[in-house]
């Protein structure tokens, strides 16, 4: 079986890029290391205070590595898949060598297409409701990588869950190191990376259900309620380790991929787990052993068009020879 080489490793790099980070931080690099393609964490973009614990850093890194799982499969040199190989190696996030050679199956297909028309759509939904199939969907898509996703159903689970956001949200507001770094990563277009200001939600109103980050000061057409029954899904795993967070982040891009697929648009709200104290509440409130790991909002939304990304040379690293491991 020979291993992955460097067209391998750019397709693989090329797909992991559009994987969704917090703020558009993009936290990855990857390399080749013994004909295996590494996935690293990258410090340097390591959110200080909106991340202090690396966490949204191995969310966004275990996104990436299913898109570059995604980018082999298609290419008939699927992945064997190790997470963490390197325990003396923090920064070695995840590891995919070369399984046997075989053609890919018609959903790698499908979900590899969805990954260039993923984009983060936080613009209010239409009130068309998602339908049941769609919904068993995204949780079988969560469930196939080891997670699981509640959907909240009914106005009482809606409104418990609005509360814990809202006060996590208050909590992120009156940190002001906090709104500092959102701002820096809030950029005009053509920026390589972090969140346009055009790209955020319309300015929220007092009597919204949902909390929304401000990334910019974009108006709400007069009399224009922000989804006032919207779909939350909550994704979680069982533990809450960096591995968890790793198998999270997988979760997170096929259940993202599998809506795009499905014609459905979603945005990411993190701050009631963010937020220790509201992602207890949270997790209280399920009634789940597990832990939530992000929130999400999910239905019709018009068209929005791609964050920014750098490019691929940008975060590929030189190989790494054996006599440095």
């Amino acid at each position: 079986m020979n291993g992955y080489d460097d067209a391998d490793l750019r397709a693989a790099a090329e797909a992991g890029i559009r994987a969704p980070s917090m703020h558009n931080s993009q936290p990855w690099r990857f390399r080749m290391r013994d004909g295996a393609i590494e996935i690293l964490a990258d410090p340097a973009r390591r959110l200080r205070t909106a991340d202090r614990s690396g966490w949204a850093v191995r969310m966004a890194c275990g996104a990436a590595t299913f898109n570059a799982r995604l980018a082999l499969a298609v290419r008939g040199r699927p992945a064997e898949v190790s997470l963490l190989p390197h325990t003396a190696k923090p920064e070695t996030l995840a590891r995919l060598d070369p399984g046997p050679d075989r053609p890919p199956a018609s959903a790698e297909r499908e979900l590899f297409a969805a990954i260039p028309h993923r984009h983060s759509n936080r613009s209010p939904f239409r009130p068309d409701p998602v339908p049941p199939a769609a919904r068993k969907q995204l949780i079988e898509a969560a469930r196939d990588e080891g997670a699981w996703l509640d959907l909240l159903v009914g106005m009482t689970a809606l409104t418990g869950f609005a509360q814990i956001a809202t006060s996590a949200e208050r909590v992120l507001r009156r940190d002001a190191g906090y709104q500092a770094e959102l701002a820096a990563w809030t950029h005009a277009d053509g920026a390589p990376d972090g969140v346009p200001a055009e790209a955020g939600a319309p300015l929220p109103q007092p009597y919204d259900l949902l909390p929304q980050r401000i990334f910019g000061d974009r108006p709400r057409p007069a009399g224009v309620d922000y989804e006032p029954e919207p779909l939350v899904g909550i994704l979680g795993v069982a533990g809450d380790l960096p591995i968890d967070h790793l198998t999270a982040g997988q979760a997170l891009q096929k259940l993202l991929l599998t809506a795009t697929s499905a014609g459905l648009s979603a945005s990411m709200m993190s701050q009631p787990v963010e937020v220790v104290a509201a992602r207890d509440q949270l997790r209280r409130s399920l009634g789940r052993s597990g832990f939530p790991q992000m929130t999400l909002r999910i239905g019709f939304g018009e068209p929005v068009g791609p964050a920014s990304r750098r490019g691929v040379d940008d975060v590929l690293d030189a190989r790494e020879s054996p006599q440095s491991a």
